[in-house]
């Protein structure tokens, strides 16, 4: 389990956030270990926070969905935004991790393209909602929750950034600045996408629904992104202009005026 993980089954609590026993072989139900309780309560708090959202999720409804009492839910998280704030920084991690891996996954660039704009597609698709955490929290206004968001986009700029730069040899600030209009093509386009198939809390609800595929949106956002960055030299080759797919134009040789024959 990676360390951005929540709660699941083998955690001692369902899909539904409900707490569960584990039973030792002598017929008694064990005490979770604390990073059990803790995944167990994250999980649960992330179905109340993605179905209330922050202002109206409650401390004693979380306590009650995981199965634990009152006293011990703030034993873990000592107030309501302590917890709201552990479960951002997993929900967050995972998007930042999606990245990553679809970054490492090839050496072949126009897969990483493709990969990388599938990891926020899959991001927002995930029935898990942390989607709505990291990019539609009614919390922005805190300092903290801003500070986590703002550093999850960073993190994916960075990972892509410095793709690019020791691929192409690109300057480092124009890599920078080509890695976040790739990562915002990716949010923006997969929070509409979502948006456009009428998903509740989504950013965007056109109506009537569209019928666009996952597969679909990502292919054209793939071929949209694939056009500027295809174009990118790999290092020794100066033919072609960064991110550009125009060739450099030769130089062209001067003409001498022609003289004028006497009037």
């Amino acid at each position: 389990m990676s360390a951005h993980s929540v709660a699941g089954p083998s955690d001692g609590v369902t899909p539904s956030g409900r707490a569960t026993s584990r039973v030792a072989p002598s017929g008694r139900a064990t005490r979770l270990s604390r990073p059990a309780r803790r995944r167990q309560l994250l999980g649960a708090a992330r179905q109340v926070f993605v179905a209330q959202g922050y202002h109206a999720a409650a401390m004693d409804e979380i306590a009650e969905r995981a199965g634990v009492s009152k006293p011990v839910l703030y034993q873990h998280f000592p107030s309501k935004l302590e917890l709201y704030l552990a479960l951002l920084d997993v929900s967050a991690g995972e998007l930042v991790d999606r990245v990553r891996q679809a970054l490492g996954s090839t050496t072949d660039n126009a897969l990483r393209v493709r990969r990388s704009i599938q990891a926020y597609f899959d991001f927002v698709d995930d029935d898990n909602g942390a989607y709505q955490l990291v990019f539609e929290s009614d919390l922005r206004s805190e300092p903290a929750v801003r500070t986590r968001v703002e550093g999850s986009l960073s993190q994916c700029v960075e990972a892509i950034a410095t793709t690019i730069a020791a691929d192409t040899g690109v300057p480092r600030e124009e890599a920078e600045l080509l890695s976040v209009g790739l990562a915002g093509l990716a949010e923006i386009a997969a929070r509409w996408w979502l948006g456009s198939r009428g998903v509740p809390g989504s950013s965007a609800t056109p109506a009537p629904a569209r019928s666009i595929t996952k597969e679909r949106a990502v292919e054209l956002m793939v071929d949209l992104a694939w056009r500027g960055l295809s174009g990118s030299p790999r290092h020794g080759d100066s033919s072609i202009r960064p991110f550009t797919a125009m060739p450099v134009p030769a130089a062209q040789p001067q003409q001498q005026p022609q003289p004028q024959p006497p009037a």
